[in-house]
């Protein structure tokens, strides 16, 4: 990993420990956001780290696994990482299908410590009716 670009590495770890955790204890989440933090999630708007948090652990599924297929990572000119995530989620003991989905998480090193400040979400669904 020595050889990746430190924005690379920085990205490419916190979307590991994202999905760690919302994987295994959604409620932890909260310590990757901050009171600005803003997500979007398939299209409804939360803002701050408790209104984040409420939404995640409120999610209808209790355990759920994420396979990342890719990610992209870049830096931006304030010093910011903008990171995208394309992967598929399958809700455990449940008979959905394993579906698609596009993430984007925009990370700020505040304190010495990588937290995001933007997250969107969207499902991989092709709804054209």
């Amino acid at each position: 990993m020595g050889d990746k670009p430190i924005w690379e590495q920085i990205g490419s770890s916190f979307i590991q420990h994202y999905y760690q955790l919302f994987d295994n204890d959604r409620t932890q989440l909260g310590a990757i956001y901050i009171d600005a933090s803003c997500l979007t999630w398939e299209g409804q708007q939360f803002q701050g780290k408790a209104a984040i948090v409420e939404k995640l652990s409120s999610l209808p599924f209790q355990k759920i696994q994420h396979s990342i297929t890719a990610q992209d990572h870049q830096p931006t000119p304030d010093s910011c990482i903008i990171s995208m995530v394309v992967g598929q989620l399958k809700v455990m003991a449940d008979e959905d299908p394993i579906m698609g989905f596009h993430q984007m998480f925009l990370l700020k090193n505040i304190n010495d410590a990588w937290v995001c400040t933007n997250d969107m979400f969207r499902l991989a669904l092709h709804n054209f009716g």
